[in-house]
């Protein structure tokens, strides 16, 4: 799994259609102070990802303590995450101008562990509000700090010998 996390003070999501309306199906999602996460999943992601990524982001201390240290994890302050799925994180682009996606995983699959990721990040008491997976949406953020931080369980988490 990538995932690319924004420390913001606000983010919304809303998805348009292919006239590039908002789509009234779907309600648009806000959240206050938090993260906007955006999560790339691959073929090979399962169990073990989803639960040390989890960790990492509830854990993750990237919020001002009262000496303005980045000392405080997004549970310590109370915030709130917006999740989006993002496909594109496994974009390789490496030959010609036009990026491949192959490495990123197969729908079904990254919707599911897209589903999954987020469920776990609410077990951490943290409300958790989502895009739509495989839709076209329009992102607002401000991002706080700046502060983006980028995880790629492939090359971050510890693996058992």
């Amino acid at each position: 799994m990538r995932i690319v996390i924004q420390r913001v003070s606000q983010a919304g999501v809303d998805v348009v259609n292919e006239l590039g309306e908002v789509d009234p199906t779907f309600e648009p999602q806000q959240i206050g102070p938090g993260y906007m996460i955006l999560v790339g999943v691959a073929d090979a992601d399962g169990d073990a990802e989803i639960a040390w990524l989890a960790h990492k982001v509830l854990n993750l201390r990237v919020f001002e303590d009262e000496r303005g240290r980045m000392n405080r994890s997004i549970q310590d302050i109370g915030g709130e995450i917006l999740s989006i799925s993002q496909f594109t994180l496994f974009a390789d682009v490496h030959k010609g101008n036009r990026p491949s996606f192959i490495a990123a995983g197969g729908p079904e699959h990254a919707d599911l562990v897209w589903i999954r990721f987020n469920e776990a990040l609410r077990s951490g008491g943290l409300v958790v509000r989502e895009g739509r997976f495989g839709a076209h949406m329009r992102v607002g953020l401000v991002n706080d700090g700046p502060v983006t931080i980028a995880i790629d369980t492939d090359v971050d988490m510890p693996r058992r010998a």
